[in-house]
């Protein structure tokens, strides 16, 4: 019995010192609700295709790093996102805080197809 208390307390401390603590970034979601029907935009909506290794805006390839500077618009400026076969989650996180950097969008994330 002493024997097995050991091992435990062995696996136990190996667990404890090869996990790491990291804080992950938070990204804030709001779910769609309840609408009156869409009524006419004076601003056309940005169109944003996200593939596992490019991100295009409009049809035009663009960097991820460079994605805030074209995009920078006017207020509420609507942005549908979206994604390719293969977008994991963490390439979506990376655009959405690149996105949440350039103030005053709407963002719409489409499903995956």
């Amino acid at each position: 019995m002493t024997s097995l208390i050991d091992v435990i307390f062995l696996l136990l401390l190996f667990f404890m010192l090869t996990s790491t603590f990291s804080t992950f970034a938070e990204v804030e979601l709001t779910a769609g609700g309840v609408g009156q029907g869409a009524a006419p935009a004076d601003v056309p909506p940005l169109f944003l295709r996200v593939a596992e290794d490019a991100v295009a805006l409009n049809g035009s390839n663009v960097p991820l790093d460079a994605l805030a500077e074209a995009m920078s618009g006017d207020a509420e400026q609507p942005v549908i996102v979206s994604l390719q076969d293969g977008v994991t989650a963490q390439r979506l996180t990376d655009l959405l805080v690149v996105l949440r950097a350039v103030p005053g969008l709407q963002i719409t994330v489409l499903g995956q197809g």
